[in-house]
């Protein structure tokens, strides 16, 4: 049975102080540089750390992926449509979360500004977020996020992927690669200081510990004390994430990995009323940092343990055995007091965030939840490479499980009305004690086996197949017990041209098991989608270019969304038809210019469905999304090291999911300036430059959400 804190004490754990650890890192980051320092004049030479892993050769432009079919694939041959976002890019362009490293990537919209998860949409849908190709999400608001000092890169696959992954929707997967030992002897420290009161401090330490190069070490910290944009909600987190790599010989490789994090937050989500955001108030616009909760008791707050293997055994000349494995445990403690959803049928009032007569002050509903998720995860792969005739064949085959256990004990108490625009607090009433929901335990099975074919050196094809078995059980609901089993497909061509270029074709499925009950009792059925895919590849001889087309259509069967009667309650519509358009190109010249672009064209609408939603948008998907980064290295006075960087993102207009409220369109700007001298560099970096009140969608439940406003970060970086 789950261990909950009490209301009192988890009032007493709050915001425990950084300083110790971060002089901890910093003791860290002294020892190594003096080590570093003190080694004898004919040691083997150090080499900087690139924090690309074994692929220190990507730069700004990947050419080999993973995540699109669990084997080392250049991306020119995957036929569909993935995009790799390097350290090296996004450490340029200031990401300072994960869903900001995707910024400037195609198809995404990640301009959701939320601190309880890094929510980003695909293809009219969500995209499963993956550590390693392990699944990282199971249910809401349990775990913590990972940050991108903690990453080599970030792999997008979009549309299907349940072939290779199982569970997951139609918007496809985001894969965060975690930093890892390399045989290579370096590290760096980095310090940042930004606005709201941001210090953070990061060190990322990588030591080979014997001479013949069989053992290697890593170890990643990261300190930060923050406030943010919303007053009373802070953004501090705590990291250590060593890792430990052993290989005898070239056929066999184990890395073990470990994480400990804790963050501390609260709710930067005021889930504010149309007026005054997206609608004209008697008082203007609610300013975007007002705080609907109660200053030392709102929180969310998150911890996560993490342990993980990486095995790797070359078999033979043909045969290579894989596993990859998790076991993690995250909870979170999360405190807040928002917007009223709650109906007052005396007074006339609706089930959604309004003002009261006085066009000031809203009602405020308050709640207090201790979430916890268990999980183990294992994915074991076998590999066969090997060539008959003019054929060459990758064949995989895997079984992969999951185990996930959901647990919640909820509470809730009173608050008094907040005036939004001259917040005074203290009148509530905290719960008293908090009730245990039932606990939600899912297990899934999965067998596939993929087929890549290459024939001629020209002709590239993908075939694979999987078989799922989902079980997920509530505890003391035997009727809402759910055993779905799916077989889910993928096909697809490509033909490698002249010059680079390659036109491909694919189809894909998709195998979403829901779990759990609506507020009637009724399971959710399984989401099932399906995609057809075409487009065209292009990347010239030397590879400081990639680019890619595609056109796609994908329907998407039993889809949730917020019941229009009742907001703690879901429905599942018929189906969603999505056809979209998505171009990107991404470079590295010589004279120091690199680029990165996308265009992107969503049509998501409600295909079936017997209410008065048919052939309505589907909420919060922007038809048009355009982005542009273009940075250049230069010199002043003959001095050089000197780079500057510029972006813009073009978010285009989106509609409430009944097509009645919509949001308006925003272009938001980017801007970097960096030094390099040696091992040292320092950049400033900010996002949103003109700092624009954005809103980021509205919804027909009644609420609206802000973007991020002007954020400005100086980092120091000294790598060695």
């Amino acid at each position: 049975m789950a261990q909950f804190l009490s209301p009192a004490a988890a009032g007493n754990a709050r915001h425990p102080k950084l300083h110790p650890l971060v002089l901890a890192v910093l003791l860290c980051a002294y020892g190594a540089s003096v080590a570093a320092a003190d080694e004898p004049e004919d040691a083997e030479p150090v080499t900087v750390v690139t924090v690309e892993g074994q692929r220190a050769d990507d730069g700004m432009v990947a050419k080999r992926g993973s995540t699109a079919t669990k084997t080392d694939t250049p991306l020119i041959e995957t036929p569909q449509s993935i995009s790799i976002v390097t350290n090296e890019r996004f450490l340029d362009q200031g990401a300072q979360t994960v869903r900001q490293t995707l910024s400037y990537t195609a198809g995404l919209v990640a301009v959701s500004f939320d601190s309880r998860a890094d929510s980003v949409s695909s293809r009219g849908g969500s995209p499963t977020q993956l550590v390693d190709g392990l699944q990282n999400n199971f249910g809401s608001y349990n775990t913590t996020r990972p940050d991108p000092f903690m990453l080599e890169r970030v792999e997008v696959l979009r549309g299907p992927s349940s072939v290779l992954y199982g569970q997951g929707s139609v918007g496809g997967v985001v894969n965060y690669v975690q930093k890892k030992p390399l045989a290579q002897r370096g590290g760096e420290v980095q310090v940042q200081v930004g606005n709201r009161q941001r210090r953070q401090v990061a060190v990322d330490v990588n030591e080979v510990l014997d001479d013949a190069g069989h053992w290697r070490a890593r170890v990643v910290a990261i300190a930060r004390d923050s406030g943010s944009q919303v007053e009373h909600v802070p953004d501090d987190r705590l990291v250590f994430a060593p890792s430990l790599t052993w290989a005898p010989d070239a056929n066999t490789e184990l890395t073990l990995t470990a994480l400990r994090q804790h963050d501390e937050s609260g709710s930067l989500i005021g889930f504010f009323p149309w007026q005054g955001t997206l609608l004209a108030s008697q008082y203007g616009r609610i300013p975007t940092s007002t705080f609907t909760g109660e200053p030392g008791w709102d929180a969310y707050d998150t911890d996560q343990t993490a342990f993980g293997w990486q095995l790797r055994h070359r078999l033979s000349d043909t045969f290579e055995l894989r596993q990859n494995g998790r076991k993690a445990k995250g909870k979170s403690d999360y405190r807040s007091a928002y917007t009223s959803f709650t109906e007052v049928k005396a007074t006339g009032r609706p089930a959604r965030p309004v003002f009261n007569a006085d066009n000031r002050t809203v009602n405020r509903d308050l709640i207090q939840q201790a979430n916890e998720l268990d999980t183990l995860l294992v994915d074991t792969q076998l590999e066969a490479k090997f060539a008959l005739g003019r054929w060459q064949h990758t064949v995989l085959a895997g079984v992969d499980v999951q185990r996930a256990e959901v647990r919640q004990a909820t509470g809730r108490g009173m608050a008094a009305p907040l005036d939004l625009y001259a917040p005074v607090y203290g009148n509530y009433t905290v719960p008293t004690s908090l009730a245990h929901s039932p606990t939600s335990l899912l297990h899934q099975k999965g067998l596939y086996v993929q087929e890549q074919a290459r024939f001629d050196e020209r002709w590239v094809g993908v075939l694979g197949w999987r078989h799922d078995r989902a079980e997920n059980d509530i505890e003391g609901r035997p009727a809402a017990r759910t055993d779905d089993r799916a077989n889910t497909g993928r096909a697809g061509l490509v033909y490698l041209a002249d010059d680079g270029w390659a036109p491909y074709v694919s189809y894909a499925e998709s195998f979403l098991p829901l779990g759990g009950v609506d507020v009637y009792g009724e399971p959710y059925k399984p989401q099932r989608g399906r995609q057809w895919e075409a487009g065209v590849k292009w990347q010239p001889a030397g590879g400081r270019v990639t680019s890619a087309l595609a056109l796609y259509e994908l329907r998407d069967t039993n889809r949730k969304t917020t019941d229009p009667a009742n907001p703690l309650n879901s429905l599942q519509m018929g189906e969603v038809r999505v056809r979209g358009v998505e171009l990107e190109s991404t470079g590295a010249l010589p004279r120091g210019w690199n680029w990165t672009a996308a265009y992107t064209y969503t049509d998501a609408r409600i295909a079936r469905s017997n209410g008065a939603d048919l052939g309505k948008r589907v909420s919060g998907i922007p038809k048009h999304n355009v982005s542009a980064w273009l940075a250049r290295d230069f010199a002043i006075a003959g001095v050089g090291g000197f780079t500057a960087g510029g972006g813009v993102r073009y978010l285009g207009t989106s509609w409430d999911g009944t097509d009645s409220l919509r949001t308006p369109s925003a272009t938001l700007l980017d801007a970097m300036l960096s030094y390099s001298t040696g091992n040292w560099r320092v950049a400033m970096n900010v996002v949103n430059l003109a700092d624009k009140v954005q809103i980021t969608t509205c919804l027909a439940r009644g609420d609206c959400f802000y973007g991020q406003r002007r954020t400005a970060m100086l980092t120091a970086r000294y790598a060695w």
